[in-house]
């Protein structure tokens, strides 16, 4: 019965055993399936198979290089000499010459911590894709064929992931988010805000997904047109609906089967605007997706999934050209261009599965190019990156924070530095203090009566939906409750809206709400 295979970030250990690899019972022995058992867990198997995927073993266990990478990344003594089950003294010259720029390359998966071979990883100069993706390069058995064939992938992976991290060192992320929602409405579509944006999915789910075909004019009568008229065309550029023409009269619209629930009309959502930047020539990595469309980091592995699926094989060689003309434009004074004949060898490379076994003096060039990308990407960020020395400065915020960043008191970080529109200091919450007070005293004991569940919410989380240009009054009119709520564009406190106009610049409202 096949076993689980273990976390990425377990790979200095057995996965079988779980003991830590070292150069005597225990010794890192890399399958063609790229899994990494220790010898001892080897020769314990009843079948001459990967406990993991059941891949036959074709080479004879006592036969199989150890994985030396892995000895020096855990501090064991490395074999110098290994018999391997190679032909000819060229092949293994070429082999030698592979196994050593794995072994340089395995080097920038340091500084190592923890414990049971669980590495910890996040003070590497790399990011985490390109960390994982190195491991993936260092579990590859280059003396079996199938081991060779992933090994190549594996570069051609690490190639494509090393011009998109070059990409993103040099673009400015003060302006990356404004030039993102710029291509996005320049296509007829908005992004209102993580909270916003999800109102409005799960109203037009809440419309379509018992299979009604509506009209465009009645889906927007649910809300306001800013908050569904946006995402119904986002939604329709993604191809979501299923459309159908009438004569003189609005086409029908009704939501595809497929993307009746939440999470499919969510992730297709989120697809379409990681397509509107790929076809604006930006970058983001899955971060700060997370960040913009969720305002967490907690689904980076959902945005990296999209950026994945999104790629296709031309990607790689249109990232290099994108990355050649940023270089013209900085003036490349880390000599970046002198790595683009090896980024052009990587990308012709056949990432088909099915692609013939490479040969030797392929698998050498390739393990070469992958070396030199790498180490031009490591020195780049070490010397030139303006991201690893400039000490971000404050900038002037015209919005007053009137709460803590959760991501900054749950995770101890937060990717829009500066950019936040959450507090990250006690004196930015000192510094709305004047304005709150003058409020509150010109709302006076009416605060609770008339305003219902505006009390307290207005000056703790109602505020940082004002940096998405629309502030929700979602509070209990004096007589009922409005069905808006939200998305209402009527004023509902009837008392001092000049105030409110101070306090949230974006909206003046003067017209009671009926």
């Amino acid at each position: 019965m096949p076993v689980q295979a273990a976390q990425w970030t377990e790979f200095l250990s057995c996965p079988i055993c779980y003991n830590e690899f070292d150069s005597s019972g225990h010794q890192p022995i890399s399958l063609g399936c790229s899994h990494t058992v220790c010898k001892t867990c080897l020769h314990k198997l009843h079948r001459k198979a990967c406990p993991f995927d059941q891949t036959p073993i074709s080479t004879d266990i006592d036969l199989l290089p150890v994985n030396c990478a892995l000895l020096q990344l855990v501090g064991a003594q490395v074999p110098d000499v290994q018999p391997v089950s190679l032909t000819g003294t060229a092949e293994i010259e070429h082999y030698e010459v592979c196994r050593v720029c794995v072994e340089e390359l395995a080097l920038y998966l340091k500084p190592i911590t923890g414990a049971k071979g669980v590495v910890n990883l996040s003070p590497s100069v790399l990011s985490r894709p390109m960390q994982r993706k190195l491991v993936t390069l260092v579990n590859c058995q280059l003396v079996e064929e199938e081991g060779r064939v992933r090994a190549v992938r594996a570069g051609r992976s690490l190639g494509e992931r090393t011009v998109t991290e070059l990409i993103l060192q040099h673009q400015n992320p003060q302006q990356l988010s404004a030039n993102l929602w710029a291509a996005v409405r320049a296509r007829g579509c908005q992004f209102l805000g993580p909270a916003m944006q999800e109102d409005a999915l799960k109203l037009v789910l809440l419309a379509l997904e018992d299979g009604s075909a509506l009209s465009r004019k009645v889906l927007v009568l649910f809300a306001s047109k800013t908050s569904i008229g946006h995402v119904v065309q986002l939604l329709y550029r993604a191809s979501c609906f299923k459309v159908t023409k009438r004569d003189e009269d609005s086409s029908l619209m009704q939501l595809k089967e497929e993307f009746r629930t939440y999470e499919a009309l969510r992730r297709e959502h989120d697809a379409q605007i990681v397509h509107i930047a790929m076809e604006a020539g930006l970058r983001i990595s899955p971060e700060q997706w997370s960040s913009l469309l969720y305002g967490d980091l907690v689904h980076k592995s959902h945005m990296q999934s999209i950026i994945d699926k999104l790629q296709s094989p031309e990607s790689f060689a249109k990232s290099v050209q994108e990355l050649t003309i940023v270089l013209q434009r900085t003036g490349d004074p880390a000599n970046l261009t002198s790595l683009r004949p090896h980024l052009e060898l990587l990308a012709n490379i056949d990432h088909n599965p099915d692609a013939p076994t490479p040969s030797w003096e392929e698998l050498e060039s390739v393990m070469l190019a992958v070396k030199l990308v790498v180490h031009g990407l490591v020195e780049f960020i070490q010397n030139f990156s303006k991201k690893s020395h400039d000490t971000p400065q404050p900038q002037a915020n015209s919005k007053y924070k009137t709460s803590m960043c959760r991501d900054l008191r749950q995770q101890g970080g937060c990717p829009r530095g500066t950019n936040c529109t959450f507090a990250h200091t006690q004196d930015e919450l000192e510094k709305g203090g004047p304005r709150l007070q003058i409020l509150k005293l010109s709302l006076g004991n009416r605060g609770t009566s008339s305003l219902g569940c505006l009390g307290s919410s207005l000056y703790e989380s109602r505020l940082s939906w004002s940096a998405w240009m629309l502030f929700p009054l979602d509070v209990v009119s004096v007589d009922h409750v409005c069905s808006f709520v939200k998305t209402c564009h009527l004023q509902h406190v009837v008392t001092a809206p000049r105030l409110l106009f101070l306090l949230v610049s974006e909206t003046f409202i003067t017209v009671p709400c009926r």
